[in-house]
């Protein structure tokens, strides 16, 4: 019979500060007492404190923000959560992770068409009326346009989970992301077929978006795994 691990003094600290905020009412951006004041509240060491601290922050939880305090983190409610200690990923890891996207955004797409309201879809339009200011070489600019797409167009799907499953995604592979790119050098045909999701999805077609959607990341990965097998 295998031996129950107890729980150290740092993680029943960080279930107590978890406490604190859900039945204190804390939402994103409230501000929490200070160390010190916590540090009297638990009856613990400064240092013991901080440790708890850290790992609340590293999931979004909270926010320490130097010279103003602590503040309830925006994650404070997600279920998933991207590795804080990624560094770097392995091919087979990118065509992996590239192969989860395939699966999984297509037919929030598809959802999307179907619960996506008015004002959602304007923001949407605008987030590609940014990209399309940044075709001509303003990458960083356009990364991030592209990458706000993705995830809005998840979170239009209506189902929270999976919007966080992408948006870890994202997260995980930014950097592959702006290498895209570079590599695909075709920022037009890139920004073309997002316009084209956004077209099957504002005309209510489920069936057309998730087709849009799939060929789309298709495109990705082929261009992916063509850098892959070329010499460097």
């Amino acid at each position: 019979m295998s031996e129950v691990t107890r729980p150290t003094l740092s993680d029943a600290l960080t279930e107590r500060m978890l406490e604190l905020i859900r039945t204190g009412g804390h939402r994103p951006g409230d501000r929490l007492p200070s160390t010190r004041e916590l540090s009297q509240r638990f009856a613990v060491t400064t240092p013991t404190l901080r440790e708890a601290l850290r790992r609340l922050e590293a999931t979004g939880a909270i926010e320490m923000r130097h010279g103003s305090g602590i503040y309830v983190g925006a994650d404070i409610e997600r279920l998933v959560l991207p590795n804080p200690n990624m560094r770097e990923i392995h091919a087979a890891q990118l065509l992996e992770l590239l192969g989860a996207r395939i699966v999984i955004e297509p037919p929030l797409a598809a959802l999307a068409a179907e619960h996506a309201g008015r004002e959602e879809l304007s923001a949407l339009q605008r987030v590609l009326d940014e990209a399309g200011r940044h075709l001509r070489g303003e990458d960083a600019e356009l990364h991030d346009a592209n990458m706000t797409f993705h995830r809005a167009t998840a979170r239009m799907a209506g189902n929270s989970v999976l919007h966080e499953v992408v948006d870890s995604l994202l997260t995980v592979h930014g950097p592959e992301q702006r290498e895209i790119l570079q590599i695909f050098d075709d920022r037009r045909r890139d920004y073309e077929e997002h316009l084209a999701i956004l077209e099957a999805i504002e005309a209510r077609d489920a069936a057309q978006a998730e087709s849009r959607m799939r060929a789309h990341l298709v495109d990705v990965k082929t261009v992916i795994e063509h850098r892959l097998q070329s010499p460097r």
